[in-house]
Parts: C-alpha cells; sequence; structure tokens
C-alpha cells in the first residue's frame, strides 16, 4: 500500500509541535468529528502528517510527524472525567477513534495559511477547502510543495 500523506491541526498552547518533539510520540485524541474521524481510520503506519499550528498567529505548518500506531478506540471517549467524554459511545461499539504519531521534524520557519492560500500550487489543497477539519488527507505533491516552502528563507 503507497504511503499517504495527511495534516492534522493542534492548537499551540494545547499541545505543540515541541510538545510532540518532547514526548517522541503520542495519542492523537479527542477528535469528535466523523469526517475527521474516518481519516484517521484510514490512515496506516509509516503515513506522514503536517503538523498545523491552529489558533496562532499566524496559523501555520509546523513540523511533520508519523504515524506509529493505526487507529484504535479514544478511551477519554469513556471516561466522565474527560473533556472528550461522550455518553453516547459504547464500549462494545466505539464512536470515536485516535492513532499514535512519532516526532519527525520541526520546520525552521511556520508555512503560515496566508502563504499557502497564495500559492498557486496549493490552490486545491483540503486546508483552503475544507479549513475547519481537524484531520485531512494532503496530496504527495502538496505534502512536498509545503516541506519546499518550509525549506525557504
Amino acid at each position: 500500500m503507497p504511503r499517504r500523506y495527511w495534516l492534522m491541526k493542534t492548537e499551540p498552547d494545547v499541545y505543540s509541535i515541541d510538545d510532540l518533539e518532547r514526548d517522541g510520540v503520542t495519542c492523537w485524541e479527542g477528535v469528535r468529528n466523523y469526517q475527521a474521524r474516518n481519516n484517521m481510520m484510514a490512515m496506516s503506519v509509516g503515513d506522514e502528517v503536517l503538523i498545523y499550528h491552529s489558533n496562532a498567529k499566524p496559523p501555520g505548518v509546523v513540523g511533520i510527524a508519523r504515524v506509529v500506531r493505526e487507529a484504535y478506540p479514544d478511551h477519554f471517549q469513556f471516561d466522565p472525567g474527560s473533556r472528550y467524554f461522550d455518553p453516547k459511545s459504547d464500549p462494545e461499539n466505539p464512536r470515536w477513534y485516535m492513532v499514535d504519531v512519532a516526532f519527525v521534524k520541526k520546520f525552521d520557519r511556520v508555512v503560515g495559511l496566508p502563504e499557502i492560500k497564495a500559492d498557486p500550487e496549493l490552490a486545491d489543497i483540503q486546508l483552503v477547502r475544507h479549513g475547519r477539519l481537524s484531520v485531512q488527507e494532503v496530496k504527495p505533491a502538496e505534502f512536498r510543495r509545503i516541506k519546499k516552502l518550509a525549506r525557504k528563507k
């Protein structure tokens, strides 16, 4: 199966690329959107992920992670003390899933959303067309383009 590419959003004050670098590996929990969940369920070990800081100035892509564990039930959905608790989710038929990702690289500079929107090679990227989705597929050419933009001075 060919490698696929993804973009995952996080708020830097909640969990940043620096946190991922420190931790090495983390579970990507708390996704509560069906389309984003389905995207995580389509991930395979080895797929690469652009890490995107939303709610930042500017919001943008800050680095790369790799999927190291495929989708499994998000245990926070069953924890009444968690902000991600879902009383309607059944342990026999979980509603929400998560994946584990490992830190790969932090970019030297943020590839900001304004720059992404202005780049004709990224005109069709889901980030521009479906900006609110927290887990999105990225085409291989889009992934390569963002990596190239990150190397610009």
